[in-house]
């Protein structure tokens, strides 16, 4: 019997596997449609997200939501979630092995979801989901701007790197930048609805 989302948010909420687990007030397995065809994917929860157990809820959502919203998408038909699901203290960085011991509910949660379009929001996202196909990244901005069409975990799906909407809050010369890969989602998108309706003819 395959699992759900449900039980990998279960598995998630009273997971002790790293040290993150003694700092939070609540792990966010994530949320939105569990058949999305867009999966964004963020680096770990910041403090609203860990009050309210829910990702992207503070400044940094808000600018999320207006950018899912600005390509004709709803939040509610997406997927969100990140590769940490507990808040790093201080927010710093998650750590090599948070990421480790962490990112195989994010493996399970892609395997389930099956998305068309997987969109990286930050360095460490970037880094985790294009070394599944074997690509290194150097720097988010040296592979954002870039549909990556990939195999990863068996699933063949197109991988749109971006910087981490939060960048944009404090260089806010980034936010255009933001803009621009959002387009590239929207297109992407499209050209995988118009792949579906020739393979409906053929």
């Amino acid at each position: 019997m395959s699992e759900s989302l449900e039980d990998i948010a279960r598995e998630i909420l009273g997971c002790t596997k790293c040290r993150l687990h003694a700092y939070r007030t609540h792990a966010v397995p994530g949320e939105g449609d569990p058949h999305a065809n867009v999966m964004f994917v963020g680096e770990a929860p910041g403090r609203n997200e860990d009050l309210e157990g829910r990702p992207f809820v503070g400044a940094a959502g808000r600018l999320l939501t207006e950018l899912i919203e600005s390509i004709g998408l709803r939040r509610g038909t997406v997927f969100i979630t990140n590769v940490v699901k507990c808040r790093p203290p201080n927010n710093r960085d998650p750590r090599e092995d948070e990421i480790r011991a962490c990112s195989p509910y994010l493996d399970r949660q892609i395997k389930v979801i099956r998305p068309r379009v997987l969109v990286t929001l930050g360095r460490h996202s970037t880094r985790y989901i294009l070394g599944k196909a074997g690509l290194k990244v150097k720097s988010i901005m040296a592979v954002r701007g870039k549909v990556y069409e990939l195999r990863v975990l068996g699933l063949k799906v197109k991988v749109v790197p971006t910087l981490h909407p939060a960048a944009a809050l404090y260089n806010p010369a980034l936010r255009k930048i933001l803009q621009e890969d959002f387009k590239l989602i929207k297109r992407s998108l499209k050209s995988e609805a118009s792949q579906e309706t020739l393979d409906a003819f053929f």
